[in-house]
């Protein structure tokens, strides 16, 4: 029973990195349910790099930080395959070359080139992408739950905030004159390859998992498996949301053993 009503239908995932990444876990699990997936990376290195892992699928190259690249994208996949049933947005980038900083001395530079990559890209994908959209299609943004306060995050907890009211704001002007629907899946900390380079961030990823309810941190195949449901038709109802996937961590504060272990004198 196609539960979902996945099968014959078509995506474009964006920010395959390697089998660890969120987009690689929606990508399979789309195509495991019949879909038909259309993969975007961010270089022709990478596409290279990728070569054994997406052997025999639809790969085309764009680099957000160019704006030219992204409204080729459009027309290229559209030339290639037509209308897209949803669109996956799964990229990020942060310059931490010089180590973490107090947020105050983030550089102008640095933070307009995250917010252009990791949260304005997703404005000029979905103006690029309006007229190759079929009416109800599903655009899904995976950005961050709890965490975006965490100091070792640096300038990425602003810039996400601002993916996801980009959201509601892209779900808003796009119901003028169509269905399509808008939504972010917000992730708990994660083991990926990109997750490794934030500064401090293993100290985090296991103070998190002390705080979730069942005491063991999410799996990138649940942060996918909700970014999935919210590509379906089966999520019609769904749109400007934030929807978190952290098993409990951000309403589990006063966690008895870790407040125990905060208080022990």
């Amino acid at each position: 029973m196609d539960y979902l009503q996945l099968a014959g239908k078509q995506f474009l995932v964006t920010g395959v990195a390697n089998k660890k990444s969120v987009a690689w876990h929606i990508a399979q699990t789309l195509e495991s349910l019949g879909a038909k997936v259309i993969y975007s990376v961010r270089s022709e290195a990478r596409r290279e790099s990728l070569t054994k892992l997406l052997a025999g699928k639809s790969v085309f190259v764009c680099d957000v930080e160019d704006e030219a690249q992204t409204g080729a994208l459009a027309e290229n996949v559209a030339a290639a395959h037509g209308k897209l049933d949803g669109l996956v947005h799964s990229i990020a980038f942060a310059n931490y070359s010089e180590g973490l900083k107090p947020f105050h001395e983030t550089k102008r530079a640095d933070f307009l080139q995250a917010t252009a990559i990791s949260a304005f890209s997703l404005v000029e994908l979905a103006r690029a992408f309006k007229p190759h959209f079929s009416s109800a299609a599903s655009v899904v943004a995976i950005g961050i739950s709890a965490q975006v306060t965490a100091a070792s995050y640096g300038y990425m907890s602003p810039i996400k905030a601002a993916l996801e009211s980009a959201t509601r704001f892209l779900a808003k002007s796009f119901s003028e004159d169509s269905e399509v629907r808008f939504n972010t899946v917000n992730a708990g900390p994660l083991k990926t390859s990109a997750s490794a380079g934030i500064p401090g961030y293993l100290e985090n990823y296991l103070f998190a998992e002390k705080l979730t309810m069942r005491k063991r941190n999410i799996t990138t195949q649940e942060v996918a498996d909700t970014a999935v449901w919210l590509l379906s038709p089966r999520s019609s109802g769904v749109n400007a949301q934030g929807i978190t996937v952290d098993a409990g961590m951000g309403w589990n504060f006063f966690d008895e053993t870790a407040v125990k272990a905060a208080t022990r004198l």
